[in-house]
């Protein structure tokens, strides 16, 4: 998985006007019910942020990111709310969660303790991110509940991935980040 994660991180490097639309399919894929059991989306973000500021990027690429990146998790979390909509209990029987059925019981759990604060909550928290929207979904959580919890919360998760990697690793491996052009 490392290799998989240092190839993106390196096509970044050297094409840094990819870095926006990659932010935003690496966001999405992290957020997607189905595939963010399996993607490092996290360390891809971190190490693309680290690299754009080693590399002099200005920070008028950071909000781009930032904002691509949040639209891209909400995007992912959206689609997988429709996913649980759709199936309802059916989702046990589709993989991941037919292989490991305490993955949904879990994100049950923690939505029948939370409510809609859980699908802001499971932005942040790896174990339940990729059941949480599937369980909303299922449960039928009101639209504008979900989409108002999802898009808050894939926005200061992005940000919150995205802002400290840029400006701490990013000073650390020795960068001074390029303000932005007048």
């Amino acid at each position: 998985m490392q290799e998989f994660v240092e190839a993106i991180v390196s096509f970044v490097r050297a094409h840094e006007t990819w870095a926006i639309p990659v932010a935003f399919v690496v966001a999405f894929l992290e957020s997607f019910c189905f595939l963010s059991i399996l993607w490092p989306g996290t360390a891809i973000l971190v190490g693309i942020a680290a690299l754009l500021a080693k590399s002099g990027v200005e920070l008028s690429v950071l909000w781009p990111a930032i904002i691509a990146a949040g639209i891209g998790g909400s995007f992912g979390y959206a689609l997988s709310y429709w996913i649980g909509l759709y199936y309802k209990q059916g989702i046990r029987q589709l993989w991941p969660f037919s292989r490991s059925p305490a993955m949904v019981d879990s994100g049950q759990a923690f939505f029948d303790r939370w409510g809609a604060l859980s699908v802001f909550f499971g932005h942040f928290f790896g174990p339940v991110r990729a059941v949480i929207p599937v369980v909303a979904g299922m449960y039928a959580l009101p639209q504008w509940q979900f989409q108002l919890a999802n898009i808050v919360s894939a926005f200061i998760w992005a940000a919150g991935i995205i802002a400290p990697s840029y400006f701490g690793f990013g000073y650390f491996l020795g960068a001074d980040p390029a303000p932005a052009a007048p």
